[in-house]
């Protein structure tokens, strides 16, 4: 009898044994921060991963994440500066940044922190847009556009303990009724720009050419005044050489010789060979051995 006691006495205090141990053991895991309480009031905040140690009963503790977290915003139609509709499609990568704030405003509830987020994202997207006209959203859109979105919408939500990495659009479309007459508005305006393009680049390749044929005009004009400079000088070379050669009155008389004999041939070169001379021409004279 006794002996039955003493063992239901002993597992009575193992079990409360266990049981406190359960409930003064808690683990913080990676990512995460652990929150301890003690009567609704927050007495400590852990990080690091481990086993940690609790006052049981009396202190209870709550986990929340604080890695990248993805949420799809719903698409919106927000309206530019020009009074033009257009549909955008968000999504947002956040964290949790300060556990004490998160847990304080929101009750480390993640669907809360979306709600302030997807508010706050929508607002910062219709604030941007709106100040922009419809070729400026169109032009920013990208990393411009996204930066400015993501910096609103962190100053409406830093009290809540978390922060937004990045507010993308992740598509930014016309409504239906008024693509057509956009696209085609765009599409007029880029061919405006590649024909100005186009006459530009004619009028710099003409104004090539002009430069081009007036250096080949100006070149040519030289060459053919030294051409004639050239020329000149040679053939007052070649009199100067006749001269020299022929300066004496035996040497003239040969030459004229010789030049009267090839007027002779000239003359006999054609069909007729019927040549009337007077006798006393120089030919005659060479003909009949006068000279």
């Amino acid at each position: 009898m006794k002996k039955t006691i003493v063992k239901t006495i002993i597992g009575i205090i193992a079990f409360a044994v266990i049981v406190i141990l359960f409930n003064s053991l808690y683990v913080v895991n990676y990512n995460n921060y652990v929150i301890v309480q003690q009567f609704g009031r927050i007495v400590d905040i852990k990080s690091t991963p481990g086993l940690n140690i609790k006052v049981p009963f009396i202190q209870n503790t709550t986990s929340i994440y604080y890695g990248n977290r993805i949420y799809d915003i719903p698409t919106s139609d927000v309206i530019t500066k020009d009074k033009k509709s257009m549909i955008a499609d968000d999504y947002v990568i956040w964290r949790v940044t300060d556990a004490k704030k998160y847990y304080q405003t929101l009750g480390a509830q993640a669907p809360r922190a979306e709600e302030r987020i997807e508010a706050a994202v929508y607002n910062a997207t219709k604030n941007t847009i709106s100040s922009m006209t419809q070729d400026e959203v169109i032009a920013a859109r990208g990393a411009n556009l996204t930066e400015i979105i993501t910096k609103e919408s962190n100053s409406d939500i830093s009290d809540y303990g978390i922060e937004v990495l990045t507010a993308e659009i992740k598509a930014l479309d016309l409504p239906d009724d008024n693509k057509t007459a956009v696209y085609e508005r765009m599409i007029s305006e880029r061919n405006n720009i590649a024909a100005g393009y186009t006459a530009q680049g004619e009028a710099a390749a003409q104004k090539i050419r002009n430069e081009t044929d007036k250096q080949v005009t100006v070149t040519k004009a030289n060459a053919e005044k030294e051409a004639e400079v050239i020329i000149a000088e040679g053939e007052a070379e070649y009199m100067k050489i006749l001269s020299d050669a022929y300066n004496d009155e035996d040497k003239a008389d040969f030459y004229n010789y010789i030049r009267s004999l090839d007027a002779l041939k000239a003359s006999l070169s054609g069909g007729d060979k019927t040549l009337l001379l007077d006798k006393d021409s120089e030919l005659a004279r060479i003909l009949y051995g006068n000279y």
